[in-house]
């Protein structure tokens, strides 16, 4: 690590107070250039123990930046991941006040719960598979806290991944008998289909996302705990939004979820 303990918290409240009040910053690179990995989860920690302390508390996880085309949207070519809290959660067909946000952007989510424990460092796909409870549909908001959403992987990494809101479908599907690399997606925006894409597109194959994640988590000594919910990751690229509009997710076998801007 190459910043200190005053220098980490005040960037995590710098980027909190962004989200709270939603309102852009500069890239925090910037102004500290040798910032690294290790710096970088530090902050977005600082920012989870800052919710705590207030009385949010964890719901999920998440794996970002999995699919190729939002590694290209992005110029980024490694995943990253964050945390999801309670004030996150947006019950399936709610509404989600724009105002509360900078510059929203959806994308469709293949969700997973886990029904044991997974640890890394070796955790590969069968292993998720295994592990895991079911699956449902879920559409997450980004919402990147810096200036015109542009960023670099290790600002959004501090940034808890540009993580704002997100909906879970109500259908809970077992994995017996399905391919998830074979799903079919499609992102509708006001009745028009916006994006489409299939599982595969997440690392090729969306439990690939999971894996990775156990193994991130591994290497700090620590495991995606039973009954854990985790998005794997953006299966197309972000679809701004805008107040008015209405969004509707459908994942083949697995059902629909729907949000409105307002």
């Amino acid at each position: 690590m190459n910043l200190n303990q005053q220098t980490i918290a005040e960037l995590a409240e710098l980027l909190e107070n962004a989200e709270l009040q939603a309102h852009e910053v500069v890239k925090i690179t910037d102004a500290h250039p040798d910032m690294d990995w290790d710096d970088a989860y530090a902050i977005q920690a600082e920012i989870l123990r800052r919710k705590l302390a207030r009385g949010n508390r964890v719901v999920g996880l998440k794996a970002g930046l999995t699919s190729r085309s939002k590694m290209k949207q992005m110029g980024v070519d490694t995943p990253v991941f964050g945390w999801l809290v309670d004030t996150f959660s947006v019950p399936d067909t709610g509404e989600i006040r724009h105002s509360e946000l900078i510059h929203p952007k959806v994308e469709p989510e293949i969700v997973f719960v886990m029904k044991t424990a997974l640890k890394g460092p070796g955790c590969h796909v069968g292993d998720v598979l295994a592990a895991t409870d079911f699956v449902m549909p879920g559409i997450e908001i980004i919402d990147s806290r810096y200036k015109d959403f542009k960023f670099d992987l290790k600002s959004v990494i501090a940034d808890n991944c540009s993580s704002s809101r997100f909906v879970l479908g109500s259908q809970a599907t077992p994995i017996a008998g399905l391919d998830l690399r074979t799903l079919g997606v499609v992102l509708e925006k006001n009745g028009e289909p916006v994006a489409i894409g299939a599982g595969a597109a997440v690392l090729g194959h969306p439990a690939a996302a999971i894996a990775a994640l156990a193994n991130h988590l591994g290497a700090r000594g620590e495991e995606i705990p039973a009954g854990t919910m985790i998005l794997s990751g953006g299966v197309t690229e972000a679809i701004a939004v805008k107040p008015g509009d209405s969004v509707l997710l459908r994942i083949h076998a697995l059902g629909t979820v729907s949000t409105r801007f307002v």
